[in-house]
């Protein structure tokens, strides 16, 4: 469903990705792996519009959607999550899932004149699908807590149940287990697979946890240098010479 052509992007005369091309089939939780400066993140930010690429071209269900602004992409129902999370840390955990639907009539002061019903009934409906997600989560008794107050693990979970407001296409996921105990980590894990099981969610994510990838991910993708190295199953990966020498450590 995600197709990225011959992607390449330079900061001064340094060549963060180059000519990286990959296919994301729907339906999948893709992972995407490799060293500090592989380039992941950087080719994350160029997927969901925060970056321009130099060259090349990304399309989502054949459409092309290089150079579009995040919110176009987030319109489109293409998602991104962060490794730190960014929450409204003085809005509690309900608001925020509130927060998330675009478009909300009430955001605009002639329409909360004009349109008060119409406003009551969008906030209804946006209150109802933000309580069915936190049971979702079984986060359910978070619901007035602020969010800055939630654990680690806790904003990630409610980062997914903000994912979950809008029904994406695609998610991107930023580092998910990162800074996260491992029971939480559990629970994350279960969720996504729940969402891409369950609802056909497509995820991409970042990660370094070798074991959490292996329990959720297939294909694994490496990146080193900016460039795709391999493509293939966990046992693949862990098994290959040139990876385990530029990912997990020569000697490893």
């Amino acid at each position: 469903m995600l197709n990225i052509s011959n992607i390449s992007k330079s900061f001064g005369g340094i060549k963060a990705l180059n000519d990286v091309s990959l296919n994301i089939e729907k339906g999948k939780i893709t992972a995407l792996i490799g060293p500090n400066g592989a380039g992941k993140t950087t080719l994350f930010n160029v997927i969901n519009g925060s970056l321009k690429p130099d060259t090349g071209h990304i399309t989502l269900n054949k459409q092309i959607i290089t150079g579009l602004e995040p919110h176009e992409l987030f319109s489109m129902g293409v998602l991104r999550t962060f490794q730190i999370s960014q929450e409204f840390q003085s809005l509690t955990v309900l608001d925020n899932l509130m927060m998330v639907p675009e478009n909300q009539l009430g955001e605009s002061i002639l329409n909360s004149w004009i349109k008060s019903k119409e406003i009551k009934l969008q906030e209804i409906m946006n209150l109802k699908k933000a309580k069915e997600v936190l049971k979702f989560l079984n986060l359910e008794k978070l619901s007035y807590e602020y969010a800055g107050n939630l654990s680690g693990g806790q904003k990630k979970l409610l980062e997914l149940g903000r994912t979950m407001m809008v029904e994406p296409k695609i998610v991107l996921l930023d580092e998910v287990g990162a800074g996260v105990n491992k029971t939480l980590l559990k629970k994350i894990g279960d969720t996504i697979i729940k969402l891409n099981k369950e609802f056909n969610y497509t995820f991409v994510m970042i990660e370094h946890d070798l074991d959490f990838i292996a329990r959720l991910c297939s294909p694994i993708v490496v990146m080193a240098e900016g460039s795709i190295m391999e493509i293939g199953e966990i046992d693949e990966i862990k098994n290959n010479d040139k990876v385990i020498e530029v990912y997990l450590g020569k000697g490893n």
